[in-house]
């Protein structure tokens, strides 16, 4: 296993990925890697402004003989998703991330890498410390808490920026230029129930899915991966309302921009009803493995007996959550009419959780068209509220509007075609890219997205392509080269 990055070309780039890897930077604990790069930018002598919510702003002047040029923003955001397979002992507050070299490949042991987006951001380190390179002025904006939220985004001020072109720098093919993206806004579900004691003759046991390859709940929605949250209560609806089964606790899914790898539930059925169970689960295991044989070829269901608990879900209550999440929408719900192959409007039930009385359930609805993303929230609420929860429709964000006469679109075009031979695609992404959110706040800038090859964002198995990295930097050296003057 070769760990070391920094032998890799280009070394001014994986250098500084190397250096983020050592950091934990998990969303909403950017505190050390906020410190990091405040003191990185003093220390090459640069503008440095950290801002009332933790984003970080560092200048650097033109090179001689580009003062004329437009002023350029070179923009990622600082955190990183948080995932681990179940098996991994890992702090993601405390550990670094264990990455090494697989290949063509650098991935993590068990762990996303974060990649997702700090290539990203080392690219704009490794071009504030240049002093070869040929560019205008430059200013990188570093972001916080891009993945649970953006509140970096939300929060920037107007004034703070003087640039014209934004170049982000947190897209994940490097054959894509990136024109637009999805808004997205937080379905909270909030459901009381009481709590009943269990029958004393019956057992308790574990049901437990794992093995899925979740991933990022916008860009791979559209793989029709296996969702451990919705297989969990297709597996209790025929378990409950045939087998008598009912719940104690359950918790399925992590993270709200992750697609669930693994679900498990403790339940309590009587001994009479044991073998029965068992064999449903079989089937179900048979059925879904069949289903997903292609797309989670890895999905595995187990059983265990345990304790019987104490407490489980009221019967009614029970079977009204179960009615409710097996009828709330899950995936991809329309395709765009304006651009082939790109996902509109999707869901992804991301999170639930059954315990001491209370049951929640985290969705995060996506869309490139916003009435579309707030008449899925409305059915979401209808199907929960039906039953008498609670549903809280917040964190709204916006879209990026793509803008097909983008002038530094035609000029990174023309670059990428001279350099590498072919037209780049024109895209927009099924993710929550920052540009809808600095749009607003800055509306004259021109803005274009672009990165390497990653592949598996937000899951364990998070990787990006070596030979990407260096065409993605060679690209956007060029593109700083050519910016057109004021």
């Amino acid at each position: 296993m070769n760990k070391h990055l920094s032998g890799l070309k280009p070394n001014a780039v994986w250098k500084n990925f190397e250096k983020l890897t050592q950091i934990p930077r998990p969303s909403k604990k950017e505190g050390r890697i906020i410190q990091f790069m405040r003191e990185y930018g003093e220390r090459l002598g640069l503008k440095t402004f950290v801002d009332e919510v933790g984003n970080v702003i560092i200048s650097k002047p033109a090179t001689p003989g580009m003062e004329d040029r437009k002023g350029v923003i070179l923009q990622g955001h600082l955190d990183m998703v948080p995932q681990a397979n179940s098996d991994k002992e890992f702090n993601f507050e405390t550990d670094p991330i264990e990455a090494y070299i697989d290949g063509k490949w650098v991935t993590a042991n068990d762990t996303t890498l974060g990649a997702d987006n700090g290539i990203g951001v080392a690219a704009a380190m490794a071009v504030l410390e240049a002093t070869n390179l040929v560019h205008g002025p430059v200013e990188a904006l570093f972001t916080i808490d891009e993945e649970t939220g953006m509140t970096g985004a939300f929060g920037l001020k107007p004034g703070i920026l003087k640039g014209d072109i934004l170049l982000n720098l947190d897209s994940e093919d490097d054959s894509e230029l990136n024109i637009g993206c999805a808004g997205g806004v937080d379905a909270t579900v909030t459901y009381q129930y009481e709590e009943v004691t269990a029958l004393a003759e019956n057992v308790g046991f574990k049901v437990m899915l794992s093995g899925m390859k979740g991933g990022h709940s916008g860009i791979d929605i559209s793989l029709y991966r296996a969702n451990a949250n919705k297989l969990l209560f297709r597996f209790l609806k025929k378990a409950s309302s045939e087998y008598e089964v009912r719940i104690a606790e359950v918790e399925a899914g992590s993270l709200r921009n992750a697609i669930p790898r693994e679900a498990w539930a403790l339940l309590s059925v009587s001994k009479a009803k044991l073998e029965g169970i068992k064999g449903w689960l079989d089937e179900f295991t048979k059925t879904v493995k069949n289903e997903y044989k292609t797309a989670d070829p890895d999905l595995k269901v187990a059983f265990e007996i345990v304790d019987n608990p104490p407490k489980v879900m009221d019967d009614k209550s029970q079977t009204d959550f179960i009615n409710a999440i097996y009828a709330c929408p899950n995936g991809v719900v329309r395709m765009s009419n304006d651009m082939e192959n790109l996902v509109e409007t999707s869901t992804n039930m991301a999170i639930v959780t059954i315990k001491d009385g209370e049951a929640i359930v985290k969705n995060l609805l996506r869309s490139s068209v916003d009435s579309a993303k707030h008449d899925l929230g409305e059915v979401v609420k209808s199907v929960f509220e039906m039953i008498g929860a609670k549903v809280e429709l917040d964190g709204d964000y916006p879209g990026w509007q793509p803008n097909p006469n983008s002038p530094i679109l035609k000029e990174m075009q023309e670059i990428y075609n001279k350099k590498f031979g072919k037209i780049p695609k024109i895209k927009a992404v099924h993710a929550g890219l920052e540009c809808g959110l600095l749009g607003g706040v800055y509306p004259h800038l021109d803005m274009i997205s672009f990165g390497p090859t990653i592949k598996y964002p937000h899951s364990p198995d998070e990787k990006v392509n070596i030979e990407s990295v260096n065409k993605f930097w060679e690209f956007l050296v060029e593109t700083l080269k050519h910016i057109p003057k004021k």
